[in-house]
């Protein structure tokens, strides 16, 4: 890349390597380079990327691996991304901000917002309850016996378990590999541990201007902290853009966004859910505010 982009994330990520100990660690720019890999290409597991590379040609130039090299593989991937710290992959990101600004390639007048749920790396059977930390057959085991099943087989428990009334909670329940992953019904009707992240989109570019993985609120709740980071990165790489705009679907529309769009000055494009003609008798006058 002609604005040095392996030179800079080398000189930046230098600290978190060692001379002469263990084998040769995965270099900075590739690093990089295979997670853009995955994220263009919709690979969602480290396995697929580092799969994805040893099957490409294109993808080898791309990496600037010589045909005759081993590419890395999906351990060697999964432990340079614990080694580099949040912060740094956020450096990475703005400097690669600043090359599509530089390029005008950032506009910042009107973003979209939306979310998504990321499969986290941890099993469903690997929950703990938060306040005993006994894990999940354990905690049915105790239920079975309480109930009158003094031994329970694996199968009887399989049996209760299928016919007592359930919810598993965030409240209740924890994987202690990844504690920040929360239960999740999937779209396909799964239950899975995931992560929520969302994304503020320059639409007149398609530039990625600003990335959040918000806790476990709802989508109007989140918005502010996404839309925020969105306006300080626009800013940050001086493109001289100020953000007026700001689109999403019906899932952040609500009265609270409707009026931090008003206060911030931002003109919003929201889809209304359909739920009836609203009733506005007795409302505070405050959230009569017309929706744009």
């Amino acid at each position: 890349m002609k604005a040095g982009f392996d030179a800079f994330v080398e000189g930046l990520c230098a600290r978190f390597c060692a001379d002469g100990i263990g084998r040769p660690s995965l270099r900075p720019g590739r690093y990089f380079r295979m997670l853009l890999l995955g994220y263009f290409k919709g690979l969602k597991s480290e396995r697929a990327i580092a799969w994805r590379v040893a099957d490409s040609m294109s993808v080898r130039a791309f990496l600037d691996l010589d045909p005759e090299e081993t590419p890395p593989n999906h351990s060697t991937l999964s432990r340079t991304r614990r080694r580099i710290d949040v912060e740094t992959h956020g450096e990475v990101f703005r400097w690669v901000l600043k090359q599509l600004s530089d390029a005008g390639l950032v506009q910042g007048k009107t973003i979209g917002i939306d979310a998504t749920t990321l499969e986290a790396n941890a099993a469903m059977r690997s929950l703990v309850r938060r306040d005993t930390g006994k894990d999940y057959e354990t905690f049915v085991r105790g239920l079975a016996e309480a109930s009158g099943v003094p031994t329970p087989t694996r199968e009887e428990l399989v049996r209760f378990d299928r016919k007592r009334k359930k919810k598993t909670s965030n409240k209740e329940w924890v994987n202690p590999h990844d504690p920040d992953a929360k239960i999740t019904n999937l779209k396909d009707g799964r239950t899975r541990l995931s992560h929520k992240v969302e994304e503020a989109v320059d639409l007149e570019t398609g530039a990625v201007v600003a990335v959040t993985a918000p806790e476990e609120l709802g989508e109007p709740q989140s918005m502010g902290g996404t839309l925020g980071m969105a306006q300080e990165e626009v800013k940050a790489v001086g493109s001289g853009a100020e953000v007026r705009e700001m689109v999403a679907d019906k899932g952040y529309h609500s009265n609270e966004t409707v009026l931090e769009l008003k206060e911030l000055g931002l003109r919003g494009y929201l889809s209304e859910t359909d739920r009836g003609r609203r009733n506005w008798k007795g409302k505070n006058r405050k959230y009569q505010a017309p929706v744009t």
